[in-house]
Formats: C-alpha cells, structure tokens, sequence
C-alpha cells in the first residue's frame, strides 16, 4: 500500500480507472491450452490470418488514405511479420522508429516463448527515443494489439497495446529467465491493478519479500479469480512468515466464493493441508490441534515410571533372597 498526500490509503491492487488495457484474466489449464491453440488456428484459417503474427482484436486495422511509404512499411511489418527480423531491418532503416519496431519485435518473440531475445528487444526498444512520426504511428494502429501475458503462475491476462503490456511481458521473460530483482523492478512504477499486482508480489514472493507482500494486498478480496490467484500469495507469505491464523483467513477467502476456479480451490486446500502440516495438526477439525503437555506433568510421570521401576526391583530381589 501506499500513502496519498491527503491520507487516504492506495492499494496496488485497485484500479480506479474508467478504462483499462486488461481484459478478462483466466487460469490457463492443460485443456483451456489446448482449447485456445486450437481456436488460434481456426481463426486463422477463417480469417485469412497466420496465427504466429501479432494478435489484434477484431481486423486489423486499415491504412488511412494518403499514408506516406514509410507508414505503409511499418504497418506491413507490425501486423504481417511473423518473424522479429522484418521489424528489426525496418528499424535499422529509419532510425526514428527503431524503438518502436524493437517493442514490437519484442512482443512477437514474447508470443513464440522466446523470452531471452524477447527481454533485450523489449529493453533496447524502451531506452530508444522515437519520433513523432512514430508515436502517431503507435496511437493509431496500435491500440487493437493484444498480448496474452501471465502475471503469475497459470495466470494469464490479454493486454491491449499499452505501458503494462510492455513492462509486464518484460517482467515475466526476467522471471523465466531467473532474474527475479530485475522482474520485481520492471512493474513497481505501474498503475495500481489487478495484473500488475500479480506480477509484482509473484517476483516479491520469489525473492521472500513476505512482508511486503502482506502489506500491499492488506484488505483484498476475493471478488475474480486474479483476486483469488493474489490470495493464494498472500497466504503463502503469510505462512512463511509463521502468521498461520492470517493465513488460513486468506485461504478461506479463496475457497468462500463459490465461482472461483476449481484449480484455484484445489490449491487452496493443499495450502490448508500443508498448514496444519506446518502446525503439527494430523487432520483439518479444530480439535486435532492440541496444545503440548506442561512439563511439569512430563516430570511427574518421569519420577512414576522410576518409582514403579524401583518398587518391581525391590520385589524380584526378595524372591531372590527368599523372603
């Protein structure tokens, strides 16, 4: 959470915008993989359409009348190019653009999986000044882009063209690739959201920043599934920080709405498992959890065991002696 100069309190969870580059997030499974492979290819196919391009909404955008040549190259290689290589020659031919044609050139590796060349495209494209030309370029065309990206674990979230589009699939290639510092600096300075708190306490998670993690979703509900998926974390951190009550509260958060993902429930119960493994309890009811016996009680039943030791003694030794 952070302070505002009037004193109220901001989350980085809630959005207050009217509108967002997000559309709805989902839980990506083995089926939900298969089902949205599929439906890529025959929209494709339908569409006239390869599906190893940029993905847009709707059709892609039209030329306006009396575009200038370059503008025609540009929008030839955004939303024709299946491969980098076209943008980054384009980029090498006009200077001015070169860091747009980088962010895109990255965005496309990001969809093949390539995240190693996808994070330094990604990084030379944000740290090149463009021109007006391709600024326009970018408010015109550019807004129907969309990019799925997975702010945390089989979470993922299509994105339009945007600032959070582009830092977030950076941060997820600098997780994939092990650099969780760099992926956790990558969304800090964005908008309060739901993805882009994922994101942000997925990487802090990651590098056991578990107090943070606490503090920034302190008050979160479970009202979707990324809300749900953001309470997963913070009851992990919570267990981890041995805060086991806060933690079993989030975790009955997750479990109480009743249209929350079915895999999202499954791991909140395997969370509360482990909880009461954590807390020496041997089933989830109330009562199994007992406290430990006071140690004098364990004393006293020490001192009875070696009086009953010593009067069986005293008794084999007189049968011996014949008394």
């Amino acid at each position: 959470m952070s302070q505002a100069p009037n004193g109220r309190v901001h989350t980085i969870f809630h959005d207050t915008r009217d509108l967002t580059p997000f559309r709805e997030g989902y839980v990506r499974t083995p089926v939900r993989g298969l089902a949205d492979g599929m439906n890529d290819v025959l929209s494709g196919v339908l569409g006239g359409r390869d599906h190893a391009r940029l993905s847009v909404t709707g059709n892609v955008p039209r030329l306006k009348m009396l575009s200038s040549k370059t503008v025609k190259s540009m929008h030839e290689a955004v939303f024709a190019s299946t491969e980098p290589d076209p943008l980054l020659a384009f980029g090498r031919m006009n200077p001015g653009w070169a860091g747009l044609c980088h962010v895109m050139a990255g965005l496309l590796a990001y969809k093949h999986g390539s995240f190693l060349r996808a994070s330094e495209l990604l990084q030379r494209g944000l740290t090149t000044r463009i021109d007006d030309d391709a600024s326009q370029f970018s408010a015109m065309y550019l807004g129907q882009v969309v990019t799925r990206v997975e702010v945390a674990e089989r979470i993922e979230v299509p994105v339009l063209f945007s600032e959070e589009s582009v830092f977030l699939a950076l941060s997820h290639c600098l997780r994939e690739m092990g650099m969780t510092e760099a992926a956790l600096e990558a969304v800090v300075t964005l908008p309060p959201s739901l993805p882009s708190a994922l994101a942000r306490c997925t990487a802090a998670f990651a590098v056991e920043r578990h107090r943070d993690v606490v503090l920034w979703t302190e008050g979160l509900l479970n009202t979707d599934d990324l809300s749900a998926a953001l309470l997963l974390i913070r009851a992990r951190s919570q267990r981890a920080r041995g805060d086991f009550d806060s933690a079993q509260l989030a975790l009955k958060e997750v479990i109480r709405r009743r249209k929350t993902n079915l895999a999202l429930k499954n791991d909140a119960l395997t969370d509360r498992a482990l909880l009461a493994l954590d807390q020496g309890r041997r089933t989830l009811t109330p009562r199994s959890k007992r406290p430990a016996p006071p140690a004098e009680l364990e004393t006293l039943e020490v001192i009875r065991k070696d009086a009953e030791m010593r009067r069986l003694w005293e008794n084999d030794f007189r049968h011996l002696g014949g008394e």
